[in-house]
């Protein structure tokens, strides 16, 4: 199943985090951000909403 970031929300109170990635982690996020319009920092919040919701069920 192909990834699809979630649209963009409203901005909600947030707070900055710095990860440290592998580089081919980033070239895959980066194209995933490119075919979807959006920025790369929606594609990693809508992977780990994604991931907590799914970890619920």
């Amino acid at each position: 199943m192909k990834f699809v970031p979630k649209k963009t929300k409203q901005k909600v109170s947030s707070v900055y985090k710095t990860l440290y990635l592998k580089e081919d982690l980033v070239k895959q996020i980066e194209k995933i951000a490119k075919e979807n319009d959006t920025s790369f920092n929606n594609v990693i919040v809508s992977m780990i909403e994604t991931c907590l919701e799914d970890n619920k069920k």
